[in-house]
């Protein structure tokens, strides 16, 4: 699109105000109305209703037209000049002054031409936006209309009309009378086709030619490149790609407790659940995000399909309209800091890269369109640098993200590598990648078995019996939580006709053995260039290239090194030594292994991390150095190495090992709770050994149980089943420890685990209760529906998560037998159509639904069908209109919903929520007579207005980017308020300027890791009674809260430990203190702050 067209359109921002003024008002009932409506009857300059005079339509037309000019003014400077022709606005020069009055008088007669359409509003959405502009243009006169008009002129005229005629279309598919359900998707696309609208206008206006030239063959270079990916195990017919269109699984995500500011607060303090969601919602959800997964979960397989997503632009619906007129820049952090040497700057991405359009690029092309904001930058790997030079990695970050702010940025990383602060201070959400749900494994072994061209009976019957080998045994199924395991698995279950090792080193062995020797034996593959080395002559080389990468803290060596190493090795193998000189063995394992392979001419690396750890236990555990691995044993890359070597030890070296752990653990402080666990996660894999040592391991474990907090639970269900008979049940546990425990246990999704559960069935406790009501699907629907979930509806009010149709039909089951209770509070996790809502739900039963990332509900008007719903949650569902709410007797309301609005009166409610990317303005919400509570969160708001509701009680306002300082001042003036909640940033506004609010007595602070400066407490807040701080930073000074006379109560969730310290130091005995998680004692965790912690395995 050449610029003067682009610049001649007007964003949404500014049309909508004015295109909704050709509109009346709707007034109450209007809701009602069941039919299409006359466009005749709607304009406001015509008829009984209007509103709107034919002087004030002229001066709305003037306006719309004097928007577009300026706009097309500054496109104009970004490329050609008034006299070369390119500029179309009136504002640019392209035009003389006095047309702008002759293009504002034929928009103005095109647009009063709307008053004359018979069509109705259903007829004008489906002609779209070319048939509704066609059709106001004959209305109003064809070609006399535009008949005085200069080709510029004429030109801009018609893409103003353009423009207005998507905002009108998009304002009657928004209306609560558009009500023909045949028309929903396409209003859908409308919504998209403005956003994309919108970005195209941002992003691409002031593209050059040769720029624009140049992008299209580097997207289609992109869209190429990473369409395809690898995928191991497929061997016997050589597929060794598949088609990412075909491969890509739309996985799962949490948000990690750095993300969440309530993280580690319990329930009655603000704590909510993690929420997962899937990775495309999610990641184009936020701007710049840390993305941690372990490995094989798919991580780069996720920067591919957005590379191609934003490369090939079509298709973007949805969240992934977000991507419109974006540059994909792949940056695989093993390449860029190969060598040790200075990472790239933007005009260098190609190059460093090694893209072969990188000279054709025109200078400074890279820069402009980051400088634009429309970059896309994939910084994948961040642990596959060295741990010296991460810091580096992290500065070379901060100073793109310092030039270039207003870019969209995801860089990955395994979890142990980095935590979720590590980018915190960059504003970065923190995400986990999570394990596949059974759902996931299913449709992952369906594709790879037709990826596999596995369609002959013999082959689906094996496709079959691996899917219900999957559903029985728990065992397997545990080692099925991402891609890679996944595709192991289907290769050893076809090449083994349905037999598969037990155990994760056995399913190593067996893959090893498969890529190494049997594919080309079975393939009757010959020799390579004369060459054959066996098996075992393969895996002694290999384990000698992968262990020297792990000692050296290197994802890849330099060829000539790998030459050098092979070369001092051969003498000791007289059968590969005679197959040729080390530079050709090292040829036949990159052409051969199927491990092995050369990224770059000169570099050398392992096809996946998890083979060069299993290879490099190996040679360690054959070379003895035990004392090395418990040296390093507390090194992120050491973790799967340490584990593999107690897999592959003997007996009394496994003891050796785990002793030496043990040893270090109670030595030093710093890693003693991960060295512990570490240790406890080893278990699993010695079979065979010495039975003190184990005990000892027990014993050092027991000192972590039971967990107090959601993290410590998530790192013990990462040990493994082994951790199940160390874990009490819940009799002896205070209300923290109950509620971590359950989470631990449910974790683990095995028969044992089930049955650990049934203890915690009869606790009365809600939090625990709830942790049982959330995991269904970790396992058997129908068993766990019997033994969990019916008994716990029928006894208490607990809200049930589902997450599958199978999981709503057993619980409509339960819910129809005799003497069942019908379930009142269920949240539907995933994409619920509204017609199997209601079918399963609806009566006077449901007080309480949540819908999470539903984008098969469209309109609320179902929920008419569920009379007494009194609390409702809608998180990321494509709904526009939230007038069908009104007829809700709605007490709680939580809104994440960026495009919804129209908030109706709700005369019960009160409590609202509004979070992540909504958008409230106080002033435009409707009277609200009995609302007590609002909590705005990650969302851009206006306090204006808030005065009116003079019941609030409380009030939390954390990361309302928008607020300014003397935004507080009204809501100094709520009679009632008592409660407030700020962020660190939000609280800083008040530092020498905020008024006082003497009524608030409770204080909560959420801090992100950052330093709240508290001096502003005593003034502000000096009758406060319980001060909160939310996960407080590393310097924060709790001092200035002994200027509170009337502070009884003082909370921190997690602190740092100096912190803690400090207010046990200072406030004890004075005032009741407390923390969460509650501390250990020294003596089993030390007070040092230990690095990054990753208990489970790495391929999980």
């Amino acid at each position: 699109m050449e610029p003067g067209v682009v610049g001649a359109r007007v964003a949404s921002g500014a049309v909508m105000p004015l295109v909704k003024k050709l509109f009346v008002t709707e007034g109450p009932g209007a809701g009602l109305a069941e039919r299409p409506v006359r466009i005749a009857s709607l304009v406001s300059f015509r008829g009984e209703k209007r509103v709107l005079s034919e002087r004030d339509l002229h001066k709305l037309v003037r306006e719309l037209v004097r928007r577009a000019g300026a706009r097309t003014g500054t496109a104009a400077e970004g490329g050609e000049g008034p006299e070369g022709g390119g500029g179309v606005g009136v504002g640019g020069g392209a035009a003389r002054n006095g047309e702008r009055e002759a293009v504002t008088g034929a928009l103005v007669r095109t647009l009063h031409a709307l008053g004359d359409l018979t069509m109705d509003d259903a007829e004008a959405v489906s002609l779209g936006v070319d048939g509704l502009r066609d059709a106001l243009h004959e209305a109003a006169g064809g070609k006399r209309v535009t008949a005085d008009l200069s080709a510029a002129s004429e030109a801009l005229y018609r893409r103003v009309l353009e423009s207005a005629c998507l905002h009108v279309l998009h304002f009657f598919t928004q209306r609560s009378t558009f009500v023909a359900r045949t028309l929903v998707e396409q209003s859908r696309r409308l919504a998209d086709l403005v956003t994309r609208t919108d970005l195209l206008l941002e992003r691409i206006a002031s593209r050059t030619a040769e720029d624009a030239g140049f992008e299209k063959r580097y997207a289609q270079y992109v869209a190429k490149k990473h369409s395809r990916l690898t995928i191991y195990g497929i061997d016997l017919k050589h597929v060794r790609e598949w088609p990412l269109d075909t491969a890509y699984l739309n996985l799962e995500v949490t948000e990690d407790s750095g993300a969440d500011p309530w993280a580690g607060a319990p329930a009655q303090q603000g704590w909510r659940p993690a929420v997962s969601r899937r990775v495309d919602e999610a990641v184009t959800g936020h701007r710049r995000i840390l993305l941690r997964g372990a490995a094989g979960s798919g991580k780069t397989t996720l920067m591919q399909w957005l590379a191609v997503s934003a490369a090939r632009q079509d298709g973007l619906s949805g969240e992934l309209v977000r991507l419109t007129g974006l540059v994909p820049f792949v940056l695989p952090l093993r390449t860029l800091a190969r060598g040790g040497g200075r990472l790239p700057a933007p005009e260098e991405f190609l190059t460093a890269v090694g893209c072969p359009l990188a000279g054709a690029q025109p200078e400074g092309w890279a820069s402009r369109v980051l400088s634009a904001g429309r970059g896309l930058v994939l910084v994948d790997g961040i642990d596959e640098v060295p741990e010296d030079d991460r810091e580096r990695t992290r500065r070379w970050l901060a100073d793109l993200l310092t030039a270039f702010p207003d870019n969209r940025l995801v860089v990955t990383s395994r979890p142990s590598a980095v935590s979720e602060e590590w980018l915190g201070g960059e504003d970065f959400a923190a995400l986990s990648l999570s394990g596949m749900r059974p759902a996931d494994v299913s449709v992952f072994v369906q594709r790879w078995h037709r990826a596999a061209q596995a369609d002959t009976d013999a082959e689906a019957g094996l496709r079959d019996a691996l899917l219900h080998e999957l559903r029985v045994k728990p065992d397997l199924a545990r080692l099925a939580t991402n891609p890679l395991m996944c595709g192991l698995i289907c290769a050893l279950h076809r090449e083994r006709r349905g037999f598969l090792p037990r155990g994760r080193k056995a399913l190593y062995d067996a893959a090893l053995s498969m890529l190494l020797e049997r594919r080309d034996r079975e393939r009757h593959m010959g020799p390579l260039g004369g060459i054959e080395l066996d098996e075992e002559s393969q895996t002694e080389l290999l384990q000698k290239l992968a262990y020297w990468l792990i000692r050296n803290a290197r994802a890849e060596m330099a060829r000539s090194d790998a030459v050098g190493l092979l070369a001092r090795v051969l003498p000791s193998m007289p059968y590969a030594q005679s197959q040729g000189t080390a530079e050709v063995v090292l040829d036949f394992l990159l052409v051969r292994s199927g491990l092995l392979r050369e990224p770059v001419d000169g570099a050398v690396d392992f096809v996946h991390r998890t083979f060069q750890d299993y290879l490099a236990a190996r040679e360690l555990v054959q070379e003895r150095d035990f004392d090395l691995l418990a040296r390093r044993a507390h090194e992120d890359q050491w973790d799967d190495v340490v584990r593999m070597a107690v897999a592959h030890a003997r007996p009394d070296e496994r003891a050796r090992i785990l002793r030496a752990l043990l040893e270090r653990a109670d030595a030093e402080a710093a890693v003693r709770m991960r060295l512990y666990l570490l240790a406890t996660a080893c278990l699993e894999h010695a079979v065979n050994m010495d039975p003190e040592v184990r005990k000892a391991v027990q014993e050092r474990a027991a000192a972590l149980i039971p967990p107090r907090s959601f993290q410590e639970a998530k790192a013990l269900a990462e040990v493994g089943p082994v951790v199940l008979d160390l874990l009490p049940g819940p009799e002896s546990l205070e209300d923290d420890e109950a509620e971590a425990v359950a989470h631990t246990v449910a974790q683990l999704g095995t028969d044992a685990a089930l049955a650990r559960l049934v203890d915690f069935r009869d606790d009365h406790r809600w939090p625990v209760l709830r942790q049982l009501a959330g995991h269904w699907d970790q396992f058997d629907t129908q068993e766990y529906g019997r033994e969990i979930i019916a008994p716990i509806v029928a006894r208490e009010d607990v809200p049930v998560t589902v997450r599958s149709s199978e999981e709503l039909r057993a619980l409509v089951r339960m819910a129809r037998t005799a003497e069942a209770v019908p379930p009142r509070r269920v949240h539907l996790h995933g994409h619920f159509p509204d017609t199997e809502i209601t079918d399963s739900l609806a009566g006077d039963d449901l007080a309480e639904l949540r819908l999470v990332r539903n984008r098969a509900v469209q309109d609320l008007r179902f929920l008419r069908h569920f009379p007494r719903l009194g609390e409702l949650d809608l998180a990321d569902v494509s709904v526009p209109d939230l007038a069908p709410l009104a007829a809700l007797p709605l007490r709680k309301l939580a809104l994440r919903l960026p495009e919804a609005e129209g908030l109706p009166r709700l005369p019960e409610l009160r409590e609202l929520t509004v979070v992540e990317g909504s958008s409230v303005r106080i002033e435009a919400l409707p009277p609200l007579e009995s609302l007590t509570a609002l909590e705005v969160r990650h969302s851009q708001g206006e306090l204006a207005g808030i005065s009116r509701f003079t019941g609030l009680r409380s009030l939390a306002l954390v990361i309302v980017l928008s607020l300014r300082e003397g935004d507080l001042a009204e809501a100094a003036e709520l009679p009632r308020l008592t409660e407030l909640a700020l962020d660190a940033h939000t609280l800083g506004l008040l530092d020498g300027t905020g008024p006082p609010l003497p009524r608030v007595r409770h204080v909560s602070l959420v801090c992100d890791d950052k330093v709240p400066m508290l001096s502003p407490l005593p003034r502000c807040f000096p009758e406060a009674e319980a001060v909160t701080l939310h996960r407080p930073g590393a310097g924060t000074d709790l001092a200035p809260l002994a200027g509170l006379p009337r502070l009884r109560e003082l909370a921190l969730f997690q602190p740092p430990a100096h912190v803690r310290e400090f207010a046990d130091r200072t406030f004890a005995g004075t005032l009741s203190l407390i923390v969460r998680p509650r501390p250990r004692a020294e003596a089993d965790f030390g007070v040092a702050e230990a690095p990054p912690v990753r208990i489970g395995w790495e391929t999980q």
